[in-house]
């Protein structure tokens, strides 16, 4: 129950990232790159410190906290110049049908034995999603927004999976946050871009709390979740995402976001039964 509940207050803190992201960027005034830049460096600050510098050093020079750090700019990166073309609702369906895809790659890569109704539940679930943000009419996908969103997908796998090795889930996400920001803020060399008072509110609050220490939880609680599990939970977020909507910003609520919710939790919760002797 204490996993179940943790894990839960994490997907909630993934959600409020879109919604943050998604209230400023409505005003048309703050620039996604901005967005992320500013949100990464509220991360190192609120992180930092909270550790107070111990064992930092360390856990900056290792292949782990590298790896950590790209994946995390290049989801960071790669979110951000999506949805400068990209339908919202398509773009939750690239990015969370990609990161079932690595982490379960991952997984088997790594000899993990993935239970059947485990990728029932997954294949349940997804079609939930599938339901609620296929493109209806023939859409057209923009090529640049897809590939951006394919690539933050593999980027948030990887930085997941990554999580597997952090002995401290702290001092590992805020290292990663720190090397995440040249990567991070690079872009904002080369274009000019702007940021209202409003968007850098949310960006900072996005960034310390939601980003920040929602990602630390979340690299303390996939070492007891694994890969898989971890990854199907995920799921849950665009249907969190998408019910704050509904009670912040007054989104209607339809009968293709029921039929959706129930598939995801239905989903989620086959692939978390016991596996059968």
């Amino acid at each position: 129950m204490r996993l179940f509940f943790l894990t839960a207050i994490a997907m909630l803190a993934f959600a409020a990232n879109s919604v943050l992201n998604r209230l400023a960027l409505l005003d048309g005034g703050t620039d996604p790159l901005a967005f992320a830049a500013l949100r990464v460096m509220a991360g190192v600050i609120v992180l930092w410190v909270l550790i107070g510098r111990r064992g930092v050093r360390a856990q900056v020079v290792s292949r782990a906290t590298l790896i950590g750090a790209v994946s995390l700019a290049l989801y960071m990166l790669g979110f951000s110049l999506a949805y400068r073309t990209l339908d919202a609702g398509l773009g939750a369906l690239i990015l969370f049908g990609g990161v079932q895809v690595t982490m379960f790659v991952g997984a088997i890569i790594g000899g993990a034995s993935v239970p059947v109704l485990r990728w029932v539940g997954a294949a349940v679930a997804l079609g939930g999603l599938c339901v609620l943000f296929w493109p209806s009419g023939g859409a057209a996908v923009d090529l640049w927004g897809g590939a951006w969103m394919a690539a933050a997908a593999l980027g948030w796998g990887i930085y997941s999976l990554n999580g597997r090795a952090a002995t401290d889930p702290l001092v590992a996400t805020a290292a990663n946050f720190l090397l995440a920001l040249p990567f991070v803020a690079a872009p904002l060399m080369w274009q000019s871009v702007g940021a209202t008072g409003y968007g850098v509110t949310l960006a900072v609050m996005s960034g310390a709390i939601t980003s920040g220490l929602g990602y630390a939880l979340w690299y303390a609680l996939i070492p007891g979740l694994g890969a898989t599990r971890a990854a199907v939970a995920q799921l849950s977020v665009p249907i969190i995402a998408i019910a704050a909507g509904v009670l912040l910003l007054a989104e209607p609520v339809t009968a293709r976001l029921g039929v959706a919710g129930v598939l995801v939790i239905g989903g989620i919760a086959i692939s978390l039964l016991p596996r059968r002797a």
